[in-house]
């Protein structure tokens, strides 16, 4: 398989394993809770999955009942993975300062766990299918849109959106990696719904957006 930073990757034609829900169960569910699980491990060996792998352990710390540590951790891994979704990559490129870092086994056991009823339901339920949606540029560049607006949404400190955001990422990250372009579609939805409320009426975008933009002109 080409890598991400050689010639061609963006467009060259990709042979999928059977990777899914049972990769990700399989990442957490076995070994010392205390093990640190770095990022370029989890995803050294994967192929389709990688990104929703990468956005499932971006994510785990929107869970944490921790005012203003969600956001500040999950919000740019997030538009990390989407910008690079934007610009075509089809495997995650990993900074050593990221690729070094990750959970520890504990902490997605513990997440698993939670949701695990959730996501062996899932696993009978979605399947591959439109994989245009997946597989077509336009298409993976509009996830990654999504992504970028969802993360930065997550990295401002909008009251009681963590989960919301989070939950989307999730059905974001759980559609990347069974491969189900239905569910994406419903993703789509959800995260334009979001970036519609919250985004236009959120001061803190506003504001963010109006700086960004004096330093662009």
């Amino acid at each position: 398989m080409t890598r991400p930073d050689e010639p061609g990757a963006r467009d060259a034609p990709t042979h999928y394993r059977n990777e899914g829900i049972r990769t990700l169960l399989s990442t957490f569910e076995h070994g010392d809770p205390d093990e640190l699980l770095r990022l370029r491990d989890i995803l050294g060996d994967l192929q389709q999955s990688a990104f929703g792998v990468f956005l499932f352990v971006a994510i785990l710390p929107a869970f944490i009942p921790i005012p203003g540590l969600g956001g500040a951790v999950s919000g740019p891994l997030t538009i990390l993975i989407g910008l690079q979704m934007l610009v075509g990559l089809r495997k995650p490129w990993l900074p050593a300062f990221i690729a070094n870092r990750g959970p520890r086994r504990g902490t997605g056991q513990r997440f698993v766990g939670k949701i695990a009823p959730l996501l062996r339901w899932l696993d009978r339920l979605l399947k591959p299918r439109l994989s245009w949606l997946l597989d077509a540029l336009p298409a993976h560049a509009l996830t990654g849109v999504m992504l970028v607006l969802i993360g930065l949404l997550l990295s401002l400190p909008i009251p009681f959106t963590n989960y919301l955001f989070g939950v989307i990422l999730l059905f974001f990250a759980l559609a990347l990696l069974e491969r189900d372009g239905g569910l994406l579609l419903v993703c789509w939805a959800a995260a334009t719904a979001s970036i519609v409320v919250f985004g236009v009426t959120s001061d803190q975008l506003v504001e963010l957006l109006q700086h960004w933009w004096a330093k662009l002109t």
